[in-house]
């Protein structure tokens, strides 16, 4: 018996059952569903955790105090005075694979305008900082070189900050407002970056040279961390291997000895939180692919059934001539149709779902192509491995106990 006339019997035999078909399709239609839905959503929210983790800096590393012991107490990586100035200028000469480099020094308190005030932080850096932590200027200018070196009362501010203070629409640039009693005058306005992965707002801040809140806000010579940005993300680890032996040599620290500085990049942060999505992703799709098992066990049992209904079918069709492996094809390709076709409406559901998710819940999605060719195989692999054995056991029955059966 040829293929075309075993789809010809195997659709006849499931179209005279069409609402016992649909059920049995429902927990495969279910469980496609909900492995692209939810794969869709992992997948989204990874990308857009990327993204964000981009706008922030994607080859930005970052130069921290270490951790230190003294007199028998270990000290916080905040209390150590290990970084200077000349660190700084050792990595802008020296280091490879740098593009940018600034010095920083962070300090928070209330800042003033007029009648209003608003808690926020402020940053000392250099004119790079801008480039390695990918801001731009919406309106004025950022300071300059000159203003580094003559510690002027210059800042730049975020748009949390603008929000906050100029409640009357005024124009903020050329207005001065007080940070600790400090007067700043601001040049410029940062452009809107919103919140980060973490749900910090990156628009809550003042931008000052550092020199400025070195000498005028917190009184210390030393810097806090020092900002850096690698030529292309790919070459940020040689980046960081640079830095480190840059240090090491200043410090005078033995290969084998431990470090007063922690040298990380956001490549580490991106790592990691890619490794969490994609771990909860996996848990969400394996609790949808449990779905799938039901859907499949539910195909098998509708065989089982179908075969003991149509003993005398099978038995028939034996006596006139088909053979052992026509009985086995025919089941198996009814079990294959439910599946795929389950499959097929469970594509088109889980897409739907997945886009309805992103418009109501505003939710990132990313649905993929392997998702959907994943879920394909997953189906025909259901229909074969589930139907298998009850068209195995219609392909055994013996011909004449077949017809005999009532």
């Amino acid at each position: 018996m040829n293929l075309v006339n075993l789809f010809r019997i195997a659709l006849r035999a499931l179209s005279g059952n069409k609402f016992r078909g649909f059920l049995t399709m429902l927990g495969i239609i279910i469980g496609v569903a909900a492995v692209i839905t939810m794969l869709a959503i992992g997948q989204g929210s990874k990308k857009s955790i990327q993204d964000q983790i981009s706008t922030m800096g994607s080859n930005m590393i970052n130069i921290r105090p270490g951790t230190g012991q003294f007199g028998g107490v270990r000290q916080s990586a905040s209390s150590m005075q290990t970084l200077k100035l000349e660190d700084y200028e050792a990595i802008v000469e020296q280091a490879e694979y740098i593009s940018a480099a600034s010095p920083e020094v962070q300090s928070s308190g209330q800042v003033i305008y007029g009648a209003n005030n608003s808690p926020t932080s402020i940053y000392g850096v250099n004119p790079s900082y801008l480039d390695i932590r990918k801001y731009t200027i919406a309106q004025g200018e950022m300071f300059s070189e000159g203003d580094v070196k003559t510690s002027a009362k210059v800042c730049v501010i975020g748009q949390t900050v603008v929000d906050n203070l100029f409640t009357n629409g005024e124009d903020p640039v050329g207005q001065t407002i007080r940070f600790n009693k400090i007067p700043f005058k601001v040049i410029g306005v940062l452009t809107s970056k919103g919140d980060n992965t973490m749900g910090m707002d990156q628009d809550d801040l003042i931008i000052a040279p550092y020199t400025t809140v070195q000498k005028r806000i917190l009184a210390i010579t030393y810097i806090q961390s020092i900002s850096a940005s690698a030529v292309t993300e790919d070459v940020t680890e040689n980046a960081i291997t640079s830095i480190e032996n840059i240090l090491r040599q200043r410090h005078k620290i033995g290969a084998n000895d431990e470090v007063d500085f922690n040298v990380r990049s956001q490549k580490e942060l991106i790592s990691m939180m890619s490794s969490t999505t994609d771990m909860m992703t996996i848990l969400l799709a394996c609790i949808a692919g449990i779905s799938l098992l039901v859907g499949g066990i539910g195909i098998m049992n509708i065989m089982y059934v179908s075969v003991t209904e149509r003993t005398r079918e099978i038995g028939l069709r034996m006596s006139i001539g088909a053979k052992g492996v026509d009985i086995l094809m025919q089941f198996l390709i009814e079990a294959i149709l439910l599946s795929v076709t389950g499959g097929v409406i469970g594509v088109i559901l889980g897409v739907s779902s997945a886009f309805m998710v992103n418009y109501l819940l505003a939710w990132p999605i990313s649905i993929q192509v392997y998702t959907i060719v994943l879920s394909f195989i997953v189906c025909t692999a259901t229909g074969i491995f589930f139907g298998w054995y009850p068209a195995k056991k219609a392909s055994y029955l013996d011909p004449i106990e077949a017809l005999r059966y009532e």
